[in-house]
């Protein structure tokens, strides 16, 4: 008797945990693709699919059912960014091919980091509601790393390609074995060889560094003497049945690229106008277009140290490599500072890449309307374009380009599930579709910094809370507060603080009580002083006081200080500043 009273209770609760059940109720929900909302719907999740919608009125919840109320909400489906790196941080050391800092921070110590923090990586991008991502050029550490994230309920879809296929290696990233994120490719036969090493490392797809002008010839020639090597990739990666991404900056190799074959296109083409031929050629091979159109100036902004965040940016981006992006305002290598200093500043460069951008979003708007397939996606990782948090940035700037914000929430969610043909698994609200979604306290359509105004994401059915994905340590509130600083952002630089923050001169001397007296105080200094800046030089952390040694740049002079925070409650309770 007990042994079936055992085996019925273990029935019953293998029943229950098969059959769990979520009701997202009354809500709003976006049908992308016929561009309608779609009132007092309710949603049944069962085992990470969606497997019901209905009239709320039409349906009946049971009882032991998981209930959300999304009352005056709106669910959407989970975003796709389709062009990220994670062996790239997003911060100031993490290409010396482009800016060579190893005197400062090696490149290995930016490699250990970048596995290190692939897990926060992912945390971060889930936290904004982004459940998909396309890795357009990892390294083949990278794709055996992403093994232990598969199936975690806080690991968004990852898609990966290993190494880029490139004809041009810079130096910096040769004898790194399986961490190099090129591999030179000078041959044909080299071409198919590495395409099959990839096959061998289950890669989801081949990408191709189509870098032409490094070897001294134009730029068509260039492109038409690496043709063969290109089309041998490419085909050699169609008979694995995997698509190619390719990154084109330029017309020719573009055109080059999708007249061979190539699925994907990871720029905007940014040397000129296309032509209607391009465009029927785009459409006729089903070419999906990713516009990557942050990340050039992201580059310059830093180089120039012209460099601005939204108040989004600061609070959602790792605040440490967001950090890092300001040092070049107290790097002591001052000559190669003030050399890419007074390079990215120049009216050259400013003329140069104003011109491509201006020309990357009018090709955006022209293959757009022309029905070519757009996915966003932000190329984060490189310098400046920071990974999770720049996401928002890129969807406004192809807003810039003309695009309805319809399209570009097209381009956010089923877009970038066309890429690999997963449209009927992945994005859109759909009976029979996985559960990747996000429910929204307020309207996108209307304006797309509502995809912030997160209530909940749904990661294959688990339910998740934003806020529970990433916790802050009294270190990241006081790194986000010192970024602020630096900015001159008064907003962003309150936000750390509790409401009745107290602030003493060292060891008890109240100075002043309250948030809105420290907001009267600072502006005068972020209005006023456009040098402003602080370089923290030793900074110790010890349970819920970080202590902070600094050097203060104000106008003229630098002034030493010593800062000590005390967190309580999530927030910075009181500082103390000690002469």
């Amino acid at each position: 008797m007990l042994k079936k009273t055992l085996t019925l209770l273990l029935f019953l609760s293998s029943y229950f945990t098969i059959y769990s059940q979520t009701y997202i109720t009354n809500v709003t929900i976006a049908d992308v693709e016929k561009e309608q909302l779609i009132a007092n719907q309710t949603v049944v999740i069962e085992n990470g699919i969606i497997s019901k919608i209905k009239k709320s009125n039409k349906i009946t919840i049971p009882v032991n059912a998981e209930v959300i109320n999304g009352e005056n909400k709106f669910l959407f489906p989970g975003l796709v960014d389709s062009h990220i790196h994670f062996f790239q941080n997003g911060g100031l050391y993490t290409r010396p091919d482009a800016i060579n800092l190893q005197k400062v921070k090696s490149y290995q110590d930016e490699i250990e980091l970048a596995q290190n923090d692939m897990e926060a990586k992912l945390r971060r991008y889930l936290q904004n509601g982004i459940t998909s991502l396309v890795d357009v050029g990892a390294t083949y550490n990278f794709l055996k790393q992403r093994k232990n994230f598969k199936n975690k309920p806080y690991s968004p879809t990852v898609f990966m390609t290993g190494p880029l296929l490139t004809t041009y290696k810079p130096e910096v990233y040769n004898n790194l074995g399986d961490d190099e994120p090129f591999i030179l490719t000078t041959t044909p036969e080299k071409g198919v060889e590495i395409v099959r090493d990839q096959v061998k490392n289950n890669a989801d797809f081949i990408k191709i560094w189509y870098i032409v002008g490094t070897d001294g010839l134009s730029d068509e020639e260039s492109a038409k003497k690496n043709l063969p090597i290109v089309k041998a990739i490419i085909n050699e990666a169609h008979k694995n049945n995997l698509k190619v991404a390719v990154h084109a900056t330029e017309r020719i190799t573009a055109q080059l690229a999708v007249e061979n074959g190539a699925d994907f296109l990871v720029h905007s083409v940014q040397d000129e106008i296309v032509k209607k031929d391009f465009v029927q050629l785009l459409k006729k091979n089903k070419t999906v277009l990713c516009p990557s159109l942050i990340v050039s100036a992201a580059y310059f902004n830093t180089f120039g140290q012209k460099i601005s965040f939204s108040n989004h940016e600061l609070l959602k981006a790792d605040p440490y490599q967001l950090g890092s992006l300001l040092d070049l305002r107290h790097i002591s290598d001052t000559a190669t500072v003030n050399r890419y200093k007074n390079f990215a500043n120049s009216k050259q460069s400013i003329e140069r890449i104003k011109k491509r951008e201006a020309i990357s979003k009018a090709n955006l708007k022209i293959l757009s309307d022309a029905g070519v397939l757009i996915a966003s996606g932000t190329d984060a990782g490189n310098i400046g374009t920071l990974h999770a948090s720049s996401y928002l940035t890129e969807l406004k700037v192809m807003k810039e380009s003309g695009m309805s914000n319809w399209k570009i929430i097209q381009s956010s969610t089923v877009n970038g599930a066309k890429i690999f043909d997963k449209e009927n698994e992945l994005g859109t609200v759909t009976e029979g579709k996985k559960a990747n979604l996000i429910l929204l306290n307020q309207n996108p359509i209307e304006n797309l910094d509502h995809l912030t105004k997160i209530h909940t994401v749904f990661n294959n059915g688990k339910v998740i809370k934003p806020d529970s994905l990433l916790k802050d340590t009294p270190r990241d509130l006081a790194q986000r507060q010192l970024n602020a600083y630096n900015l001159r952002n008064i907003d962003a630089f309150l936000e750390p603080y509790a409401d009745d923050v107290e602030i003493y001169t060292f060891p008890n001397k109240l100075s002043f009580k309250g948030k809105d007296i420290m907001r009267k105080k600072y502006i005068p200094l972020f209005e006023k002083i456009p040098n402003l800046h602080c370089q923290v030089t030793e900074r110790i952390v010890k349970g819920n006081i970080v202590i902070d040694k600094e050097v203060v740049t104000v106008k003229n002079r630098t002034v030493e200080a010593i800062a000590i925070y005390h967190i309580e409650n999530g927030k910075i309770k009181k500082v103390y500043f000690v002469d």
